[in-house]
């Protein structure tokens, strides 16, 4: 009896902490999003930004308002769309000062990303993991103070020319669409204790209950 009673409050302590420990631990990641607008404030689609381990997963869908075809997508290094063309955005996110284009051996631009197929009825699903730019603090972050934006182009990057003077890099042409790139959610506030500390301190409270359980069993 006295056994059971033991394996009974164990079990129940184990699956405390992993109720209680489990969201704690499962937080601590940052993620933002993009509304993409036209010049003429028309919906485009929306874009999600998760930092994961191994680098910033973007998540874009495309509802309408972009033209069939594959267009070329980057992250611009200014959260400033003032100018119907959004030039006001500034050029490629680039902290490293590289080339741009996954094919140019001095590339690429930490904001470059692969291009996006739009199908016939204007609609797109894409994904792509970026391990060049970060949501958190740092010199490759893409919320720093004067924040991005995500901007979708006419033609489709080449993925190699670093600059053209009419079709700026990659040859990808004219900003069609575009959004400034918000934080959407961010590490939650413990009071000053941190995801790892505030873990240790929930172990080490299953660790009194299961001593005390152990003395009064």
């Amino acid at each position: 009896m006295r056994e059971k009673r033991i394996a009974a409050l164990v079990l129940f302590g184990a699956l405390l902490l992993a109720l209680v420990a489990g969201p704690v631990l499962a937080q601590g990641g940052v993620a933002a999003t993009a509304e993409l607008r036209t010049s003429e404030d028309e919906a485009v689609g929306t874009a999600e930004f998760v930092e994961t381990s191994e680098g910033v997963a973007i998540d874009v869908e495309i509802t309408g308002n972009v033209p069939p075809g594959t267009h070329g997508l980057h992250i611009h290094e200014k959260a400033d769309l003032s100018d119907p063309a959004f030039e006001s955005a500034g050029d490629h996110f680039n902290p490293t000062g590289a080339e741009h284009g996954f094919d140019n051996p001095n590339g690429p631009h930490a904001g470059d990303l692969e291009n996006i197929p739009v199908a016939d009825d204007g609609t797109a699903g894409y994904e792509y993991v970026n391990d060049r730019i970060t949501l958190s603090a740092g010199p490759d972050s893409i919320l720093d103070d004067d924040g991005s934006a995500l901007i979708v182009h006419a033609m489709t990057d080449d993925y190699r020319t670093d600059d053209d003077p009419e079709s700026g890099p990659g040859m990808s042409g004219d900003r069609v669409a575009a959004g400034v790139i918000e934080v959407a959610e961010s590490v939650p506030d413990t009071g000053g204790v941190g995801v790892l500390p505030m873990a240790a301190l929930l172990l080490l409270a299953g660790a009194g209950i299961f001593s005390l359980a152990m003395r009064r069993a």
